[in-house]
């Protein structure tokens, strides 16, 4: 499995010491240095069930500053969304764990630690 982190992050520490208390085994990603491309995040959001739009932090300066909260939220403008997300990382939601099983989980919660540790099992 793998865990996509920000280790400034309180949730992604989080998330660490739950899979480090489990003895979970896992690679950590950190997203910032090391940006998913386009292609990636394609595979992550089909590995979540969801949309770019649904793992983007709108609060983030450089989504005030490219206006996403107005971007539409179809088929139609999913690249665009998905363009921004590895142009700037930052938006990417987090944490985010890649189960062995080919699904993932946007970790914010022990209870979504917990899945995510149940689907590698």
């Amino acid at each position: 499995m793998e865990i996509w982190i920000n280790p400034a992050c309180s949730k992604c520490r989080s998330a660490i010491e739950l899979l480090d208390a489990e003895g979970a085994e896992y690679t950590v990603r950190r997203y910032l240095d090391d940006v998913p491309s386009e292609e990636e995040i394609r595979a992550v959001l089909d590995r979540l069930g969801l949309e770019p739009w649904e793992i983007t932090r709108t609060q983030e300066a450089d989504a005030k500053a490219l206006g996403l909260k107005e971007w539409a939220r179809d088929e139609a403008s999913r690249d665009r969304w998905i363009a921004a997300l590895a142009g700037h990382p930052k938006l990417i939601q987090r944490p985010i764990i890649t189960a062995d099983d080919g699904t993932a989980v946007v970790a914010r919660t022990g209870e979504a630690v917990h899945d995510a540790l149940k689907r590698t099992a």
